[in-house]
């Protein structure tokens, strides 16, 4: 299960990046939270998530989860 870092957080239309350990980012939605609720969520904290393709076909962050070291 690949980790990052909520790299930015667009607390306006619910959506966000996380940088990866490959030093790029993936976009995610609201929606793609697990156990956690977008307006709890700060740039900085360290997540883990699942990789899938977006409505766009590109890659994106899912099932995106708070890891124990945030």
């Amino acid at each position: 299960m690949p980790n990052g870092i909520i790299r930015r957080l667009i607390t306006d239309r619910g959506f966000g990046f996380i940088q990866t350990g490959e030093g790029t980012d993936l976009f995610f939605h609201r929606n793609d939270l697990q156990g956690i609720e977008f307006d709890t969520l700060r740039e900085g904290q360290e997540v883990e998530f699942d990789t899938g393709k977006g409505r766009d076909g590109r890659p994106q962050a899912i099932s995106v989860r708070l890891t124990g070291a945030s």
